[in-house]
């Protein structure tokens, strides 16, 4: 069969649009039949690719189109990320970030070097190299898998996303030293204090941009959604043609472009355009991704693949754990956190084809690198999606990494309030408005959120419904009512089987994203389900009801926009 394919394929000359047809159909059948067997897309994308490559399908090494797709998808995925990255949140998660980025990048590179050179006898130059490639661990991946379970503004999700760019500075630096020996030029410290200068000052310029040029940008023309849309995207383009002449990649370019609207009005607007944007052209990365794992000359490395993935699926998360237990975070934050390095990068492939065009490595030490890359990645989405149901299992073995003491300890849990408020971000945050804060206890995950509630003198818990401890340690007492606004269905559903348990006659209000799982969460005993465009349409019923002449309706116009500004 392998050798028959490419004979039929062979003097077929297609065109970019019939490549691309041949992706996605293929995609697509992969798609459904993993969606039918409860499997993660990504997998399916992967599939998609090692197929195309083994089979020889398509040549997606040479293919531009592909090439250009793939990196656009990377590009368009942080620039969405840099959007949620809002300044607080840099600035409370930064030390987080550089601390637990610089310690794994050392430790890891350091455990890899020794099992390389020591246990298995590789030379200098190519230990050193599968050190480094396992340093780095796959944004696209991280951010894709956060952000399907909506996780990206918690802490650990915040505490990820920093760790990552941390990585990214180190392997541009990296890629910078490798590129400038490939074309003989050789390198030296003044380059690399130059690009770290001009990191810095990029992202300076992206937080001063953002506060004062771009919101007044965006509000003179959010009349506008296809303008708005049209000059975010050039914005984004025109970005990152400028970073690379910084020597900087799409990763940061997107990150950073993202970053200067974080603080606009409209970033909301701007980021439901791009998703779709997003979800295609990261598609074509997958894929191109997955045509790259196939390699040859596995033989005698079965040993050496098992002991690095299990290095890296079990190692990196290790090292994660004790940085963050030694700053007094606790022990879940630390596994959530840690989970998500357990894989390599796509970055670990490039690094790695560098080295063997230099003839640093032979095709032995890149294909082991390439094979840790298939295992780690595979593994890792199944860790980083199924992390809180693994979490109850091992926390007492994962108690060593908590301190008595942590920072997470965010409020009173023995306080016990008539209404419970979980989530006071966006739908939250309209709740809050309409309630006496006496009566209310908000328990979120977001450490932007619990600073805005401190600011505010509202009760609050910083705690993450998933955890299977919260219910335990919360006072119920005098509590009536329990509102949720995860838009999680998973979560939902433990939430309201955890409180009817402990209490029948307090009432519980879950959001829903959808009709059926709406029928499911009243199925199951929840009180009252928000949909929020029902409810938005019932609600703007009730005003054109009233009065057909819609005389409230600048009265209730002004009542908004000032809740708007105030809470923007």
């Amino acid at each position: 069969m392998e050798e028959l394919l490419p004979e039929i394929f062979e003097g077929i000359e297609l065109t970019a649009q019939a490549e691309l047809a041949v992706v996605l159909v293929l995609a697509s059948i992969l798609g459904i039949v993993f969606r039918i067997l409860k499997q993660p897309l990504i997998l399916a994308f992967l599939a998609t690719g090692i197929i195309i490559g083994a089979f020889g399908l398509l040549n997606l090494k040479e293919g531009e189109v592909i090439e250009t797709f793939s990196s656009l998808g990377i590009m368009f995925l942080l620039f969405l990320v840099g959007m949620e990255m809002n300044y607080d949140a840099i600035k409370k998660t930064g030390v987080l970030a550089l601390s637990i980025g610089l310690g794994q990048v050392i430790f890891t590179a350091l455990g890899g070097f020794f099992i390389g050179y020591f246990l298995f006898g590789f030379g200098f130059l190519p230990a050193l190299y599968i050190a480094i490639a396992l340093t780095f661990s796959s944004t696209v991946i991280i951010v894709k898998l956060l952000s399907d379970k909506g996780s990206l503004t918690s802490l650990h999700g915040r505490a990820a996303i920093g760790l990552l760019l941390i990585q990214d500075l180190v392997v541009i630096l990296i890629l910078i030293v490798l590129n400038a020996i490939e074309i003989g030029e050789g390198v030296g410290a003044f380059s690399l204090v130059r690009t770290v200068f001009a990191g810095i000052g990029l992202f300076g310029l992206m937080l001063l941009l953002g506060r004062s040029a771009f919101p007044y940008l965006f509000r003179k023309i959010a009349h506008s959604q296809e303008l708005l849309f049209l000059v975010s995207l050039a914005w984004l383009l025109a970005f990152a043609i400028i970073v690379k002449q910084f020597g900087f990649s799409v990763e940061i370019a997107g990150f950073l472009g993202g970053v200067a609207l974080a603080n606009s009005a409209e970033k909301h607007h701007v980021a439901n355009k791009i998703r779709p944007l997003r979800d295609f052209f990261v598609l074509i990365f997958f894929v191109f991704l997955g045509s790259l794992m196939i390699v040859s000359g596995l033989e005698g490395l079965a040993l050496p693949i098992v002991v690095f993935s299990l290095f890296v699926l079990i190692g990196n998360p290790l090292i994660v754990m004790v940085i963050m237990g030694l700053m007094r975070y606790k022990k879940r934050t630390g596994f959530l956190t840690g989970v998500t390095v357990a894989q390599i990068s796509e970055f670990s492939l490039i690094f790695a084809t560098l080295g063997l065009a230099l003839g640093h490595i032979g095709n032995q030490t890149f294909a082991l690198i390439v094979s840790v890359g298939v295992v780690t990645i595979t593994l890792s989405t199944y860790l980083i999606l199924h992390a809180e149901k693994i979490f109850p299992y091992i926390s007492g073995l994962l108690s060593v990494f908590e301190r008595k003491n942590t920072k997470e300890e965010e409020g009173d849990y023995g306080i016990s309030k008539p209404i419970i408020l979980i989530g006071a971000n966006r739908i939250g945050r309209g709740i809050m408005n309409y309630i006496d804060k006496k009566s209310l206890l908000v328990i979120d995950f977001d450490p932007v959120v619990t600073d805005y509630l401190k600011k505010k003198n509202i009760d609050r818990i910083f705690a993450d419904i998933k955890d299977p401890h919260l219910f335990e340690e919360l006072n119920l007492e005098n509590t009536k009512l329990v509102v949720s606004t995860s838009p999680q269905l998973d979560d939902n559903l433990m939430l309201v089987q955890r409180i009817k348990d402990i209490d029948k006659d307090v009432k519980v209000v879950t959001r829903a994203e959808s009709e059926e799982e709406a029928v499911v969460l009243y199925e199951k005993g929840v009180d009252y389900v928000l949909l929020p465009h029902f409810l938005s349409g019932k609600y703007l019923g009730s005003i054109i009801d009233k009065s057909l002449q819609l005389k409230n309706l600048e009265k209730i116009r002004k009542q908004e926009l000032k809740f708007l500004k105030n809470n923007a």
